[in-house]
């Protein structure tokens, strides 16, 4: 990890500079664990959110992408079934499909007979509910985007108190490893934070394009199902 403070400190005596470049060389192994153990205390809930944002975008991005997909011939048996008047075979066509859509369609055809603002009224009940259950948990990755920045500036700010700290204990004998430890946890945590938030934003966005798309498709064919009950032989 790179430190110019070594040069701030010994700007004044080119020889002592030279030997700081050799030990930076000389320190070019540190490896990412060596890293994050010096990144201090905040290091751990920045690695609990890191955890929780990727669990939360796997599972989310299985459920949605589930679901995706035009399901014309869903829709297509749908309609024979109730071109036909067969309502109890498009029923249970419904109730066998595990999808939102097939949710929302089911809970259609069960009002057939009724209103057609009732029936549209209804499905777009259970619609708002499917899609409810989609966006679980986006909320939260969302807040893991916006805290984890956060959590690794507070990181920096106790880093560098730290880093002050040490240098008045030290007096005139300051020393650039005095001020080493609180350099490390500020940076790392500053750059550990920001890293994970750039990543549950990203995640979070590309999941809610996903639901829009799924959202779309359940609104189109939604409308397809009430211009089907709009047919002279479904009045």
């Amino acid at each position: 990890m790179c430190k110019p403070y070594f040069l701030f400190l010994q700007a004044g005596d080119p020889a002592l500079a030279v030997d700081s470049l050799s030990a930076i060389a000389s320190s070019s192994d540190l490896n990412l664990l060596d890293l994050t153990l010096k990144g201090g205390f905040f290091m751990i809930p920045l690695f609990v959110l890191s955890l929780v944002a990727v669990y939360i975008f796997a599972e989310r991005y299985q459920a949605i992408r589930k679901v995706r997909g035009d399901n014309q011939s869903f829709m297509n048996m749908v309609r024979d079934f109730m071109s036909g008047g067969n309502l109890n075979a498009a029923l249970s066509l419904c109730q066998r499909t595990d999808h939102p859509l097939a949710r929302m369609i089911g809970k259609g055809v069960q009002r057939v007979g009724r209103p057609l603002k009732d029936i549209e009224t209804s499905i777009e009940t259970v619609g708002k509910l499917e899609v409810a259950q989609l966006e679980k948990n986006l909320g939260t990755l969302a807040t893991i985007a916006s805290v984890a920045p956060m959590v690794g500036f507070l990181g920096t700010v106790t880093g560098m108190i730290r880093a002050f700290f040490n240098m008045s204990q030290a007096g005139n004998n300051i020393n650039p490893s005095v001020l080493a430890g609180g350099i490390y946890e500020a940076m790392v945590t500053t750059a550990a934070g920001l890293i994970i938030g750039i990543m549950a934003y990203v995640g979070y966005n590309y999941l809610v394009a996903m639901m829009e798309k799924v959202v779309n498709q359940l609104e189109i064919r939604s409308v397809e199902f009430l211009d089907l009950l709009h047919e002279p032989d479904q009045a």
